[in-house]
């Protein structure tokens, strides 16, 4: 469990790096970063794959999509509400629609938590349900702030919950599953690269973006591959709360580039920062209970 809560922490940071690197690939719009995303990412996930052994893993996925065809519209729609997410990260920002989208992954968390106890009787420990109760309390103010929820929140909220309870039915959730999901992605890539007016100019006529595109190719493919390992390696519940972190140092990195968060705002990311450090103080508390005894996720 202790491997999965690294991975989610330090996917989240990269998460975060790589929306902090998202205005520098301008010219580019949304949907041509997109593109050049699962482009450069799919060459670095093929990578991880083979350096960790789980070739294998395709070739036992390919097989039994060979020998039952109803598997192939479950990758095909694991793919697709992937590619929705990866798409939505990246256009939002640059729509104006930061904001429905953010309250989208403050929101996602309290699914997963409650997805991971109907779906699977997940048990929470009491600091994890403080944290919830906690985070609940900041979600509930953002939503009456906001005066409702969008479809962006929806998306964000409900896409990524359905997703990963997907690939868990599918038994796709481990690299060689993510790798299948970027490589039936290609095609949507290739279109809103090579679509009139193609983007290829646009890279080869900026040189910043001759490093910077490959660059969030690489910070991609691992954050994606480790969040996908974290989704495998934790309870779907603790995997949710964990999910705090991204949306938290979004904010920080937004402050950063700065932006500020109004007095208005603090009822709602103050309650969610406490449950985010409540989420740490239970992770650095199972780091001192013995291995044998903190084997309880799946």
């Amino acid at each position: 469990m202790i491997q999965g809560f690294v991975a989610s922490i330090v996917a989240s940071v990269l998460f975060g790096a790589m929306y902090y690197l998202a205005p520098a690939l301008a010219p580019l719009d949304g949907e041509q970063i997109f593109g050049w995303r699962v482009l450069f990412t799919l060459p670095f996930t093929t990578a991880l794959v083979l350096g960790r052994g789980q070739w294998p893993r395709v070739r036992q996925l390919a097989l039994r999509a060979w020998r039952q065809p109803l598997l192939l519209l479950g990758l095909a729609t694991s793919a697709a509400l992937l590619g929705v997410q990866l798409w939505l990260f990246l256009w939002a920002p640059l729509h104006g629609r930061a904001l429905p989208v953010s309250l989208g992954y403050f929101l996602l968390p309290l699914v997963m938590v409650l997805a991971g106890r109907v779906l699977y009787a997940e048990r929470l420990s009491r600091l994890q349900w403080l944290a919830t109760l906690i985070a609940g309390v900041g979600v509930g103010h953002e939503v009456l702030r906001t005066g409702g929820m969008s479809w962006e929140t929806w998306l964000v909220a409900l896409g990524y919950t359905v997703y990963f309870v997907l690939r868990r039915r599918l038994d796709t959730d481990h690299l060689g599953g993510h790798w299948l999901d970027m490589l039936l992605l290609l095609p949507a890539a290739l279109w809103f690269v090579l679509r009139a007016p193609s983007s290829v100019p646009l890279v080869l006529e900026h040189a910043h973006l001759w490093a910077l595109v490959p660059v969030l190719g690489v910070v991609s493919a691992v954050a994606l591959a480790l969040y996908m390992a974290a989704s495998r390696l934790l309870p779907l519940g603790l995997f949710g709360l964990l999910s705090y972190v991204e949306p938290v140092l979004l904010a920080l990195v937004a402050l950063a580039l700065g932006e500020s968060i109004v007095p208005a705002q603090w009822p709602t990311y103050g309650p969610i920062f406490a449950a985010v450090g409540l989420l740490v103080l239970d992770g650095a508390l199972r780091l001192r209970v013995p291995k044998s005894s903190s084997q309880n996720g799946p």
